[in-house]
């Protein structure tokens, strides 16, 4: 399939995990793709990964998406450069992690929150401003959200919050710019396998995956296919949605070692 011929497309935290195969996939269909990473230096690796890969006809853009005045950099470069924008996929994400509620400062509720909520406002308010409302083809919105904002996991509340706040932002968005001819939906993974699965022991690995009763957690490229329809004229008619995709994990009650 070519669907994004000529399109251009911004991929936040492009240069990573579930962020290089969301690249990738749009760039295997036609799209010229701008990514950015927190840094200079994860940015050049991610770019350099996608590279590897094959991967042409993409900008790398430092872009700490929390920070206002480096999400405004990234659009003036877009502008000049491109001068449009047609798909915008809020992919950067803190994962908020090895912080329990109990021993939480609230100032790190509001570095997740930054990331994670703030982050996707600022760069989608910049891309519907400076662009979607500009064009006669008006463009599309996809935030990556996750299954944790139904179904809480343990430890994780700021990040659990941060994903639940998105399905909500999602839906008063859909509402809002739907009369403007902007769709905005999510994409809700549950377990990916990311560079963090690497350290961890086999016999934990194969418990998460009793979790899912298809007995494997996602790849990376099984959530671009759900960007890619999401971003794509395949769900012309769809806005305000929030698709899961977590290999059947969200369904059940509880596992069935436990469901008893």
């Amino acid at each position: 399939m070519n669907r994004f011929q000529g399109k251009i497309v911004l991929v936040t935290g492009g240069n990573r995990n579930t962020g290089l195969s969301i690249v990738k996939k749009f760039c295997d269909e036609g799209a010229k793709v701008y990514m950015c990473g927190s840094s200079t230096a994860s940015t050049q690796k991610g770019s350099d990964i996608l590279a590897s890969w094959g991967c042409k006809n993409i900008t790398s853009i430092p872009c700490d998406v929390s920070d206002i005045e480096q999400v405004k950099n990234m659009f003036d470069i877009i502008e000049k450069d491109a001068g449009r924008l047609d798909i915008l996929v809020n992919n950067a994400a803190h994962q908020g992690i090895g912080k329990p509620f109990t021993e939480m400062d609230p100032s790190y509720l509001m570095e997740v929150l930054g990331v994670n909520v703030r982050g996707g406002f600022q760069v989608t308010q910049q891309a519907v401003n400076r662009f979607f409302l500009k064009q006669k083809e008006r463009g599309v919105v996809v935030f990556l959200s996750s299954n944790t904002a139904m179904r809480a996991i343990r430890n994780r509340t700021a990040y659990c919050a941060s994903k639940g706040a998105i399905n909500s932002m999602v839906k008063a968005l859909a509402l809002d710019l739907g009369p403007l001819g902007i769709r905005v939906n999510a994409c809700a993974p549950g377990y990916i396998y990311t560079e963090r699965w690497d350290v961890l022991p086999e016999e934990t690995k194969q418990r998460r995956r009793l979790n899912c009763p298809l007995r494997h957690e996602a790849t990376g490229m099984d959530i671009a296919n759900v960007v890619a329809f999401l971003a794509s004229e395949d769900s012309a008619n769809m806005t305000g949605e929030i698709i899961t995709c977590d290999a059947g994990c969200s369904c059940q009650h509880m596992p069935e070692d436990t469901d008893f």
